[in-house]
């Protein structure tokens, strides 16, 4: 599936690939607190299915849990988080985030990770009253 992804500035905006089918949610603690939220909804794609439009990120190398460092790349004048990926050599996957892709509303999860550090009221959200607008 072709999507185009923008920061909530606009000024980084992107083209990409992706398999709707491999749309996770992460509960893991980096993404609660990079998020500033309960989890991250994510999509990879192959770097070269990843085309940067305009803009100049800025990138945060991150350590995580298994040693691993991660790039957190987002934008620097709205601080919107576009995706993360590895470090270094090798090929590289980007990790989207779903909340800057236009099509979002077309991708739903398949599958949950780290749940061992999901907030419990995560599985309540459900009940809990709305308002179409606040």
């Amino acid at each position: 599936m072709k999507i185009d992804g923008a920061c909530h500035c606009g000024n980084i905006t992107y083209q990409a690939e992706i398999d709707p089918d491999k749309v996770r949610i992460c509960h893991c603690t980096d993404c609660q607190t990079l998020s500033g939220t309960a989890f991250r909804t994510v999509v990879p794609t192959p770097e070269q299915d990843f085309v940067l439009l305009t803009g100049s990120p800025k990138t945060y190398i991150k350590t995580a849990e298994s040693g691993e460092m991660r790039a957190q790349v987002f934008c620097p004048d709205c601080g919107a988080h576009i995706y993360a990926t590895s470090v270094g050599l090798g090929a590289k996957v980007m990790g989207l985030r779903v909340g800057c892709i236009q099509q979002r509303s077309a991708l739903t999860p398949k599958k949950q990770y780290w749940t061992r550090s999901a907030l419990a009221w995560v599985k309540d959200l459900a009940a809990l009253p709305g308002a179409e607008k606040q």
